[in-house]
């Protein structure tokens, strides 16, 4: 249940984290990083040990001695009591809300062994997860521009078809019941407003309040969920957090949970699904594969290589022992996006040929500098 990435997936993964970075601090969210185990007591004051037990790891006793008994620490099921201790770090006021932290945090949870499936279904996971602390008043807004953030984002990723589910207050919940209520009608109302279609789960909600779940349809109509947004009332509670009004008055803040690309393992899995391996030029692990024709080529094509990899390009140069014919199909059978071709004319001229993916004809006689221009181009991020 504990995914070991190699150093393609591990492009990939860091491709997808960087991009997630990216567009969060042009949200407007604040990175933050939290530890991945804590005191007994934290989990016991969210809840977690109460609600969520089954799932947690065994506690780790440490810091016992002889003649005294251990502390109980937990590794992290969820990260959202670490960004309630950063916002309770210090005082609070509403001028500073909404306050958007946003961390790559990998948890872990206790699955079961028969339901671990590969990196759809994992114990330890990563996802990109945000708590936004925020004023009543600012929670409809708040809530409109994160379903539309979550959209975007997925767009980006080349899903369009989507799905929403609004998850209920389950059995076994924390807080005051009609603050459920005023949750969930505040997610349906921002579902209403972005003409998302979506049903009702019932009981599907989280102990601490009720989401929604963005679920999306790949290449050949699965669906899948991804994206999770959370209106919670009872951790503010919980944790006695408060900000300063304009008046000066002591206020409880309202938070949303929410994770976009939800786990990024399991996101990557139905990457791998939705193309089949032909991944946006931008996302593939390698982007050009540089092929010479003969052995007295290799030079050349390693210094067409370093031209590309200087502007950012992933590039490779194959200069195993088999036909210029056998270099291609590999190159096509692992779904790399372009394919550079390079022999006695190229070395002469300073060119290449180039064989776009999905495309059968090879363009010869590319000068390097417009080949280096399109790639650019043609592996250029979402915005």
């Amino acid at each position: 249940g504990l995914a070991v990435w190699h150093p393609k997936g591990g492009i990939l993964r860091r491709t997808v984290e960087d991009y997630s970075r990216r567009t969060h601090a042009a949200f407007g969210y604040e990175y933050v990083v939290t530890p991945h185990l804590a005191k007994a007591g934290l989990w016991e004051t969210s809840g977690h040990v109460h609600f969520y037990r089954d799932t947690m790891f065994p506690a780790i006793e440490l810091d016992g001695g002889e003649n005294r008994p251990g502390q109980e620490y937990f590794v992290k099921p969820m990260n959202c009591p670490f960004h309630i201790l950063i916002y309770k770090s210090r005082s609070r006021s509403y001028r500073e809300l909404p306050l958007r932290l946003f961390e790559l945090g990998t948890v872990y949870r206790y699955e079961m062994s028969g339901v671990i499936h590969g990196l759809m279904r994992a114990r330890g996971f990563t996802q990109d997860d945000s708590h936004i602390f925020t004023t009543e008043d600012q929670l409809a807004s708040e809530l409109q521009n994160l379903l539309d953030f979550v959209l975007m984002v997925l767009r980006d990723f080349g899903f369009e078809d989507f799905e929403a589910d609004l998850s209920t207050k389950p059995n076994k919940a924390v807080g005051d019941p009609e603050l459920w209520v005023k949750a969930e009608e505040y997610l349906a109302a921002a579902l209403e407003r972005t003409d998302l279609s979506y049903q009702l789960a019932p009981g599907e909600g989280a102990f601490y309040g009720p989401k929604i779940d963005i679920h999306v349809k790949d290449a050949i109509g699965r669906r899948w969920q991804l994206s999770t947004i959370q209106v919670d009332f009872a951790q503010p509670e919980n944790f006695d957090l408060e900000y300063a009004s304009s008046e000066n008055a002591r206020v409880r803040p309202v938070m949303i949970h929410r994770a976009l690309l939800g786990s990024i393992e399991r996101f990557i899995g139905i990457l791998i699904e939705h193309y089949a391996g032909a991944f946006p030029a931008w996302l593939s692990p390698v982007q050009v594969t540089v092929v010479p024709v003969a052995d007295r080529h290799n030079g050349y094509a390693q210094s067409v290589a370093d031209t590309l990899a200087e502007t950012g390009v992933r590039v490779e140069v194959d200069t195993a022992d088999n036909t210029v014919g056998e270099k291609i199909r590999t190159a096509i059978t692992q779904k790399h996006p372009v394919v550079l071709v390079v022999g006695e004319s190229d070395v002469e001229n300073v060119t290449v040929g180039i064989r776009l993916r999905g495309e059968d004809a090879e363009e010869r006689g590319v000068s390097v500098t417009d080949a280096a221009e399109r790639i650019t181009g043609l592996i250029a991020e979402p915005r």
